[in-house]
């Protein structure tokens, strides 16, 4: 992978820092988010309450984590900060609507649980001497089908099957938790320039998210 040539080269240790301290602060800003939402009416109606702005702003998120994909190259660092913490306030916007579904103590209980079944992967995808490569290719290939089952999941409505979806999707971002922190590590290990910290925490959100929402919809506690 070639990197612009004025990119910094941090030591592997400061890169996974970074990737690690934007991924936090990503949640962070999503946590806020989410609060502001579930604690003002008029702002829960706005969002959560009008599926043009609702899908509108999911669609957005998705346009945002496709861009900084492909473009993290070409970008500066403060555009990429930006757009990653773009996504993840829109993010918190409309994860919001789990403080409308579930209890408060299960959304507490399985934030605890899904981050230490994060740490516990993330540690061993960092230390490991094994090649996780193809294990992340054998995740993102069962990662597009779990997608397409979810496509056709929208019109069918089954439980069973929303729930097996579930399952797969942990099963999935638990793997990918490991691939990736690898991954950033061996980029690190290259020469990899900041703007990989960035590429890294939108990975490590992506993953820390997907095992925390798939996780509430499988144990979660419904609210009366």
């Amino acid at each position: 992978m070639v990197y612009r040539e004025n990119y910094a080269s941090p030591t592997s240790v400061s890169v996974i820092n970074q990737a690690f301290a934007w991924m936090f602060g990503g949640l962070l800003l999503t946590a806020l988010a989410s609060f502001a939402v579930e604690s003002s009416n008029s702002l829960a109606n706005l969002i959560l309450n009008n599926n043009i702005i609702f899908f509108g702003l999911i669609i957005v998120e998705l346009a945002l984590v496709f861009f900084l994909s492909i473009r993290i190259q070409k970008l500066s660092f403060g555009a990429a900060l930006f757009t990653f913490l773009v996504y993840s306030l829109l993010n918190g916007l409309t994860i919001s609507a789990i403080f409308f579904i579930y209890t408060a103590s299960s959304i507490a209980s399985v934030f605890v649980i899904s981050a230490l079944i994060f740490g516990i992967m993330a540690l061993i995808g960092y230390t490991t001497k094994r090649d996780l490569t193809s294990i992340g290719n054998l995740a993102l290939m069962a990662l597009i089908g779990v997608i397409l089952a979810s496509l056709v999941n929208l019109f069918l409505k089954n439980g069973t099957m929303s729930l097996v979806i579930s399952y797969l999707a942990v099963v999935i971002f638990v793997g990918l938790t490991a691939f990736d922190t690898q991954k950033i590590k061996r980029m690190s290990e290259s020469g990899a320039g900041a703007n990989m910290g960035i590429y890294g925490a939108l990975a490590l959100y992506l993953d820390f998210i997907n095992i925390f929402l798939n996780l509430l919809r499988i144990f979660g506690r419904q609210r009366d």
